[in-house]
């Protein structure tokens, strides 16, 4: 297939999708149909390659261990006979399953008995250090009314209220500490 100009012939390809035809001098060959395409069609899926499942690997996770096994070349055997032909092997250890963590974001430790409590709005099992609905970002998280009135009254309040003593006699403020 030619491509380039006419000073330079061999200088770039067209692109092989059949509705684009693109000249492209920097053109990307797919690795999966080897065809030329050009930057819009170079992905698998914007040109509909019908081998794009070259080279991808098929992984199944064992429940009892947690271990990966690749199923990539078992294109005709069932996922279930693998599975038993792993637990029959030796390999597959209940030890080596991985313990709940807790589901915060960055917190890696793991729960266990001692140290697990379950959110009472959103019903989520999370460590002692994040047992507090504003601690794991609760979704259901509603602020109380005692909180909500506190809240306004704080709001209410100007700056110049801070540190001088309210009295009945509100035309003279004097300051709360006396001095000696």
């Amino acid at each position: 297939m030619g491509g380039g100009t006419e000073a330079f012939p061999e200088l770039g390809s067209h692109c092989q999708q059949s509705d684009c035809r693109q000249l492209d001098f920097l053109p990307f060959t797919c690795n999966a149909c080897d065809k030329v395409f050009c930057l819009d069609h170079r992905s698998h899926k914007s040109h509909n390659c019908p081998k794009s499942d070259v080279g991808s690997r098929i992984v199944t996770v064992c429940e009892t261990c947690s271990t990966a096994i690749e199923t990539t070349g078992y294109a005709g055997e069932d996922v279930k006979k693998i599975l038993e032909r792993h637990e029959k092997s030796g390999d597959c250890d209940p030890k080596k399953k991985k313990k709940a963590t807790c589901p915060v974001r960055r917190c890696k430790e793991v729960l266990t008995f001692s140290n697990t409590a379950t959110c009472k709005n959103c019903r989520i099992k999370i460590c002692l250090k994040h047992r507090f609905p504003a601690d794991h970002s609760c979704e259901k998280l509603k602020p109380a009314a005692s909180n909500s009135k506190f809240l306004v009254a704080l709001g209410a309040r100007s700056g110049k209220d801070c540190g001088i003593k309210i009295s009945g006699n509100s035309s003279q403020s004097q300051p709360t500490v006396k001095a000696w």
